[in-house]
């Protein structure tokens, strides 16, 4: 009897009381995503994302369907099985190749599937003729946008048309006093040999240096596209400690400076700047032949830069995130336009192995003064989350916790600028915001690093690609609403490991029996998928 029940509907629940609930959720996880994570239920859903992934990564429907059979309590109903058999049957059915005149071609070893398959509008768009049943001919610049629409009527191709070589740019790991650790040899193995696609792995565990030893097996010039520019010198400092590249190699394109360089660091935000309607910067992309792409904090995308990627298929593409979760629901072109998942390592692993810190996650209940409820029924839905974030008791939970952590380097994350300037200035703390220079930024975190400065109030510009790694205590006040893949960055910025063996402690500060309550148990189903539990208490308990 396991503790998985396998619905029709394609839901699982998971029994977190049974003895093997965290193997059976670490079986499932590759091809289930946890929709609802009550305190003794998790329900998963087994998605046709999911199934994908897991297909191109060789696993097979036998090895889902046999785990679904080995961890369920009772019989798997025939509904899953098929639509798990017809799922990972799908995958690969279609081919993008190049034929023998190097020509873009699709096809199928099923000439009624191709036949299907270009009769939709969509797809007819983008071929040109058919050579004979088994292929058609498609237009050269329709790669990437090709796996999208195929995508979409459920029949996602195997993309093997190869790729640009790219100019030649060799480069070593200096690897005098490090070594690559195992799961960062193997998720650089895995997306050698794959082709393109995304590596997933937890805030803390290196994706930098998974990035570095990518371009060292290519040896490809590369165009790094980050989230800002904060995190565009740190990429550089990364790598000229990694690697054998000197500063003349390696060139930033930002706001602050446009240079070129056989390996070219670039925001998202200057490939996306327009001006009178026209991108203005996208002759980056052509600029130098580049034989490798690599997309920071993939799970950030932004929308255009899909567009861009669609145009760029003939390039080698890698995809880093800790999470792909996207809430815009475009995990489907980070699939098609990206990869799929080459490589993912679970967080609980990670910290088994000792290379990310063991994390205690809290929520804190506040509640609103009878002045400040009634407040609160009055306002319509889009008013009420910020309401909260100014409650009374959210403010001096904040002021308690600081107190009681106050030999620990601390970050208080917030999204409200109104909340995070009072709880600053009632604190006297530092702010960091995106109104902060990068160089007064780099000034602040340069002394929490080094100890100067113990605390900081942080905007949620330090969601992502900021190296703090003496930050041992977390305190969210406030978000973007129900987002899954903001909580799990915010985790992340306290799991380096502690020199002293430390748990670090992530704080969630949440208003009772508001919406703040309601999206923070949205928020957490991201992380209870990876295995934390959330320990819930009241404010008033904070002095035990």
């Amino acid at each position: 009897m396991g503790p998985l029940i396998v619905q029709s509907d394609r839901t699982v629940l998971l029994e977190l009381d049974h003895p093997q609930s965290t193997e059976a959720r670490q079986a499932i996880a590759g091809f289930a995503e946890l929709e609802r994570a009550p305190e003794h239920v998790h329900t998963y859903r087994i998605t046709r994302m999911g199934l994908w992934n897991a297909a191109a990564a060789g696993v097979t429907a036998d090895d889902i369907i046999s785990t679904l059979e080995r961890y369920a309590k009772f019989a798997v109903p025939d509904t899953v099985t098929r639509a798990v058999t017809d799922a990972i049957s799908r995958y690969g059915q279609l081919e993008i190749i190049r034929d023998r005149e190097q020509r873009l071609v699709l096809t199928s070893k099923q000439p009624r599937l191709l036949t299907e398959a270009a009769g939709h509008k969509r797809v007819a768009a983008l071929l040109t003729e058919r050579v004979d049943e088994a292929h058609w001919l498609v237009q050269e610049w329709a790669r990437g946008q090709l796996k999208q629409e195929l995508l979409k009527i459920g029949w996602p191709a195997e993309d093997h048309a190869g790729y640009t070589e790219g100019d030649p740019f060799p480069t070593q790991l200096v690897e005098d006093d490090w070594h690559l650790r195992p799961y960062q040899r193997d998720a650089v193995d895995a997306f050698a040999a794959g082709g393109s696609g995304v590596i997933v792995l937890p805030c803390g565990a290196g994706k930098t240096v998974v990035g570095a030893g990518s371009m060292v097996a290519l040896g490809r010039k590369t165009l790094i596209l980050v989230t800002n520019t904060l995190a565009a010198h740190q990429w550089r400092d990364e790598l000229l400690r990694r690697t054998s590249l000197t500063p003349d190699d390696i060139g930033e394109y930002s706001g602050e400076t446009k240079l070129i360089a056989p390996v070219t660091i670039a925001t998202y935000q200057m490939l996306t700047a327009r001006r009178q309607g026209h991108y203005t910067h996208l002759g980056l992309l052509s600029a130098e032949d580049w034989g490798l792409i690599i997309y920071d904090e993939v799970h950030l995308l932004p929308a255009p830069v899909f567009k861009l990627t669609a145009e760029l298929q003939a390039r080698r593409r890698l995809g880093l995130t800790a999470t792909l979760v996207r809430e815009d629901g475009k995990e489907s072109d980070v699939f098609s336009l990206i990869g799929p998942k080459r490589y993912e390592a679970p967080w609980r692993d990670i910290e088994a192995q000792g290379y990310i810190s063991p994390a205690d996650c809290v929520e804190v209940r506040v509640r609103l003064t009878e002045t400040e409820r009634d407040r609160y029924a009055m306002l319509d839905d889009a008013e009420r989350y910020h309401a909260t974030a100014l409650a009374e008791a959210k403010s001096s939970a904040v002021t308690h916790l600081l107190a009681q952590h106050a030999d620990a380097p601390t970050l208080v994350i917030g999204q409200y600028l109104d909340q995070l300037e009072q709880v600053a200035e009632a604190n006297d703390l530092p702010l960091i915001t995106g109104k902060t220079s990068t160089a007064e930024r780099e000034r602040l975190f340069e002394g929490f690093r080094n100890g100067e400065i113990g605390a900081l109030v942080v905007s949620k510009v330090a969601n992502f690609s900021v190296d703090l790694p003496d930050a041992r205590v977390a305190i969210q006040i406030s978000g973007a609403f129900g987002s899954r893949q903001e909580e799990a960055q915010r985790l992340g910025r306290i799991l380096r490991p502690n020199s002293d063996g430390s748990r670090s402690l992530f704080y969630s500060v949440v208003v009772a029996d508001t919406v703040d309550q309601d999206y923070a148990l949205a928020r957490q189903r991201f992380l209870s998928e990876q295995g934390y539990s959330y320990r819930i208490v009241d404010d008033t308990e904070l002095a035990d």
